[in-house]
C-alpha cells in the first residue's frame, strides 16, 4: 500500500552507504507497525470446469493434511503397496508391524501403484518394457487384493485430469499421452509429445488448465495445454556448473566435480503451494530446477543431492522431502550416497539431510496420513525405508527385486492427480 502524507503523520530518510535509504519515525508521528494491517488475500483461483474449487490460493496443498481423509477411503487398509520392477509382483506392508503381510504378482515390469481420481482404486502400472504386453492391476484398497488385469499399451505411469474424467496413461516409449476412461480404460485420445523423449512425470497448475511433464532423455519439459488438448511448448533445462562425483560422498569436502553433462535427466516434478514455481528433480543435475510454468522458463536451481528423483509435499505443505537415488545412473550398485533432503518452500533452502547407514538408494513413494513417516523405495537395494520426518532416522523392509514407485495408503486428500498419491 502506497504511503499517505498526513498532518499528524510523516517520515524521514536516512541516507545509507551506498545510496540506500530507509525510512524512520519522526517524533509523534504513530507508529505504524502498531496500527492493524490488513493480510492481503489472494485472488480466487478459477479453475477449468468439473475441477474441485482451490480451497486456498496460498497453500494448494491444504486440503491433504491429516485431518482431511475423505469418507470414500474410511474402511481402507492401511498399507504400503511397493511395486517390485525385476521380480514383477507387488510387496505390501502393514506400517503396524513393519512386516509384509502379503506379496502378488502382477504384469510385467511394475513400474508404480497409483491411487485413482476417486480414490477407489489403486492401479499397478506393469509397462512391460521393450514388450507390447503392458496391463494394469486393479488393487481393492479394502481388501488389499487385486483384481484381474486390464491390457493397456505401455502404461509406465499413470495420472488423472483435474475433472476426473480422464485417465491420462503416460506410453513412456510411444513419446504419447493415452486419455482413457478413468473406470474401465477404454481409449478417448491420445496427444503426441514427439519431442519429450523418456516422457514419464507431471504435475498439474493450480487451476488445472495446464500440465508439465518431464522429458527424462531429453533434458527438458512439456507443457501440455489440457483445454485444448495439445502440446503448448517445451522447455530444454539448463545444468548446474557442478554437480555430486559419481560415486562420492556429498557429505565429504571435494565431493563435486565441473558438470561436463550437456542435458538433465529430468524425474519428478511438484508444485509451490502457490502455485507460482514447480520443482523438477533431476538425476544428473544432483537437485531441483525452478520453474516458472506460466511462463515455461527456468528460474533457479537448488542443489539436493547426488541422483535427485523423488518429490513429496509435507502434509502442512511447507516443507518439499526430496529423494536423492545416490547415482547419475539408471541402474546403480547396492548401498550407494542415496538420502534425502528438506526443501522449505518459504526460504528455498535446505533445511536438513538425512542418509541411510550403510548406503541406500531412496527412490518414490509418499508421506503418511499423520505426516510423522516418510516412505521410500530402496530401487537398488531390494528394502522400502520408512524415514522419521522429525529426525530423518530410517529403518527399511525387506521387499521384492528393485521397488519402484510404492505408495502409501490411505492419503488425505479430496481427489488424486495420479502418480504415486499426488492428491489435493
Amino acid at each position: 500500500m502506497p504511503f499517505k502524507r498526513s498532518a499528524t503523520a510523516c517520515l524521514a530518510l536516512t541516507i545509507l552507504a551506498g545510496g540506500a535509504f530507509v525510512a524512520t519515525h519522526v517524533i509523534g508521528a504513530p507508529n505504524p507497525q502498531a496500527m492493524p494491517q490488513a493480510t492481503p488475500q489472494p485472488a480466487r483461483i478459477v479453475t477449468v470446469p468439473g475441477m474441485a474449487p482451490v480451497v486456498d490460493a496460498r497453500n494448494v496443498y491444504s486440503e491433504i493434511g491429516p485431518s482431511h481423509l475423505s469418507p470414500a477411503v474410511r474402511g481402507d487398509l492401511q498399507r504400503i503397496y511397493v511395486p517390485n520392477l525385476r521380480s514383477n509382483d507387488v510387496s505390501v506392508i502393514d506400517p503396524a508391524t513393519m512386516k509384509v503381510v502379503d506379496r502378488f504378482k502382477v504384469g510385467t515390469s511394475p513400474q508404480h501403484v497409483i491411487p485413482s481420481w476417486d480414490l477407489r482404486t489403486l492401479w499397478v502400472a506393469n509397462n512391460a518394457e521393450r514388450r507390447n504386453t503392458g496391463s494394469l492391476t486393479p488393487i481393492d484398497p479394502r481388501t488389499g487384493k487385486p483384481g484381474p488385469a486390464v491390457p493397456v499399451d505401455d502404461p509406465y505411469n499413470m495420472y488423472f485430469t483435474p475433472d476426473g474424467k480422464s485417465a491420462i496413461v503416460v506410453a513412456e516409449a510411444r513419446h504419447r499421452l493415452d486419455f482413457r476412461d478413468p473406470h474401465t480404460m477404454a481409449m478417448q485420445y491420445a496427444i503426441d509429445v514427439p519431442q519429450c523423449g523418456g516422457i514419464n512425470h507431471a504435475e498439474f497448475s493450480i487451476d488445472g488448465r495446464y500440465a508439465l511433464f518431464t522429458c527424462e532423455f531429453d533434458g527438458s519439459l512439456a507443457k501440455i495445454d489440457m483445454v485444448s488438448h495439445k502440446v503448448a511448448g517445451y522447455l530444454k533445462l539448463s545444468m548446474p556448473a557442478t554437480r555430486v562425483r559419481e560415486g562420492a560422498d556429498p557429505r565429504i569436502p571435494g565431493a563435486d566435480e565441473v558438470c561436463s553433462s550437456r542435458k538433465g535427466m529430468p524425474q519428478d516434478v511438484r508444485i509451490s503451494p502457490d502455485g507460482k514455481r514447480y520443482y523438477v528433480a533431476d538425476m544428473e543435475a544432483d537437485g531441483v530446477h525452478v520453474v516458472d510454468g506460466d511462463n515455461l522458463k527456468q528460474i533457479g536451481f537448488i542443489p539436493a543431492g547426488l541422483g535427485t528423483h523423488g518429490l513429496y509435499p509435507s502434509r502442512d505443505g511447507k516443507l518439499l522431502y526430496i529423494a536423492n537415488r545416490g547415482t547419475h545412473r539408471i541402474h546403480g550398485k547396492r548401498h550407494g550416497a542415496g538420502s534425502v533432503a528438506v526443501l522449505d518452500f518459504a526460504s528455498g533452502k535446505i533445511v536438513a539431510r538425512w542418509t541411510v547407514p550403510g548406503g541406500g538408494s531412496p527412490d518414490m513413494g509418499n508421506v503418511s496420513v499423520d505426516g510423522k513417516w516418510l516412505w521410500l523405495s530402496g530401487r537398488f537395494d531390494d528394502v522400502a525405508y520408512r524415514f522419521d520426518t522429525q529426525s530423518g532416522a530410517v529403518t527399511q523392509v525387506k521387499v521384492g527385486g528393485e521397488p519402484h514407485g510404492l505408495t502409501v495408503w490411505p492419503q488425505p486428500g479430496r481427489y488424486s492427480l495420479g502418480h504415486t498419491g499426488n492428491l489435493r
